[in-house]
C-alpha cells in the first residue's frame, strides 16, 4: 500500500525507534552549548527551553539507525546540525527584526540585536569545534556545504523578490538551497556516522534533499490557505516571495490577468482583500492543485530512496516522517 494512503503516524510513533537515543541526545546537546559566561549561559538556557520537535536531530538519528546503527558520531552529527539550524534562526530574527519565534519571545526581542548576533556566532563556533575536536571531517564538510547553500539560496531569493522574475526552475533552486540542503545534511550525516557504504550515503543524501523540497512546498501551500483554518495567511505574498502555486498559475495566465495579479504582488502593503484575491485566483487557475501534485510526487520519490535499505523500524519511521511532512495541517 502507498505509504501516503495510510494513517499518518504521530510524532511519538515516528520517534519510537530512537526514543532513547533522542533522550540521550538532549543531554549531549546541552553539554555542547555549555559556557561559563553568565549572560551567554542565560541566553543558551532560554534557547534550550524553547526547542520544538527537534525534527533535524531526529532525522539524523533515524538515518543513522536505518543505515547501520547509531554511534557516538551520530550524536555529534545531530548536534552539529542543530547548532547550525539554531544559529541561522537567531540570525534570521535579527535580520527580520522578529519579536516572536514559535509563539515565544525571540532572542533579539529579549536581549537585543548584538546579543543575537553574538549568540549565533557562538553556536556556529561550537559546532565547528565539536566536529574538529573529534576529527569528523566528513560531517563538517557536509554541514558546511549546507550552510553555503542556505546563504546562497537566501540571497537569490532576495534578488528575485526585488525583480519578481522567478520561474519554476529558479524556485526549485532556491528551495533546494534554502530548505532541502539542511535536511539533506541531516540524512547524509546520519548515514556517514553509521559507516554506510557510499551508495547508501548518496541514497540518504537524495532522500533528505527530496524530503526537503516536499517540506517547503507544504509550507508554501499553507500561505494560500491550504490548512485546517481555511484562510490564506499571505505572509509570502506580503514579502513578495514567488512560490510554486503562484508561479504555475502565472505561467499560463492571460496578459491581462498577469498584469492584474502582479500589480497586487508588487504593492508594498497588501490588504486582506488583496491576499484573498490572489489566493482565490491561484486556486481557480490550478496553481494549488499543481503544487500539491508536485509535493506528493516528491514525497513518493523520497520514499523510493529508502527501498534498498534493510527493513527496520527506523526505515518505517522515515517513511512515516515523509507522510507526516506532506499531510500535516500546520
Amino acid at each position: 500500500m502507498d505509504v501516503l494512503q495510510k494513517a499518518v503516524p504521530s510524532m511519538d510513533e515516528i520517534q519510537a525507534p530512537v526514543a532513547d537515543h533522542l533522550k540521550a541526545f538532549r543531554g549531549y546537546f546541552r553539554e555542547a552549548m555549555s559556557t561559563d559566561v553568565r549572560l551567554l549561559d542565560a541566553v543558551v538556557r532560554y534557547v534550550l527551553r524553547s526547542k520544538g520537535k527537534q525534527l533535524r536531530p531526529l532525522l539524523v538519528l533515524l538515518s543513522g539507525q536505518a543505515s547501520g546503527g547509531v554511534t557516538e558520531s551520530t550524536y555529534r552529527g545531530a548536534a552539529l546540525v542543530e547548532l547550525l539550524h539554531t544559529a541561522t534562526l537567531v540570525h534570521d530574527d535579527v535580520v527580520d527584526d522578529s519579536e516572536r519565534r514559535r509563539g515565544q519571545w525571540s532572542i533579539q526581542a529579549l536581549w537585543k540585536n548584538k546579543v543575537g548576533v553574538l549568540l549565533g556566532d557562538f553556536l556556529l563556533s561550537r559546532g565547528l569545534l565539536l566536529a574538529l575536536d573529534a576529527q569528523d571531517y566528513q560531517l563538517l564538510h557536509t554541514v558546511s556545504d549546507a550552510m553555503r547553500r542556505m546563504s546562497e539560496g537566501e540571497l537569490l531569493q532576495l534578488e528575485k523578490a526585488r525583480r519578481l522574475d522567478i520561474d519554476e526552475a529558479t524556485y526549485f533552486r532556491i528551495i533546494s538551497d534554502k530548505t532541502a540542503s539542511l535536511l539533506s545534511a541531516c540524512t547524509t550525516c546520519g548515514a556517514l556516522s553509521a559507516n554506510a557504504d557510499p551508495a547508501d550515503v548518496d541514497r540518504m543524501r537524495q532522500f533528505g534533499e527530496t524530503l526537503g523540497l516536499a517540506f517547503q512546498i507544504r509550507d508554501d501551500l499553507f500561505d494560500f490557505g491550504v490548512t485546517d483554518v481555511g484562510k490564506p495567511l499571505g505572509i509570502d505574498l506580503q514579502e513578495k516571495k514567488m512560490t510554486l502555486p503562484l508561479i504555475h498559475s502565472l505561467s499560463g495566465a492571460t496578459r491581462a490577468d498577469k498584469r492584474r495579479i502582479m500589480r497586487i504582488v508588487r504593492r508594498r502593503k497588501k490588504s486582506t482583500e488583496d491576499i484573498r484575491e490572489v489566493s482565490d485566483w491561484v486556486n481557480q487557475t490550478g496553481g494549488i492543485r499543481y503544487a500539491r501534485d508536485r509535493m506528493f510526487d516528491l514525497a513518493r520519490q523520497a520514499i523510493d530512496c529508502l527501498a534498498p535499505l534493510p527493513t527496520s523500524h527506523a526505515r518505517t519511521s522515515l517513511e512515516g516522517l515523509v507522510a507526516f511532512t506532506v499531510l500535516r495541517t500546520r
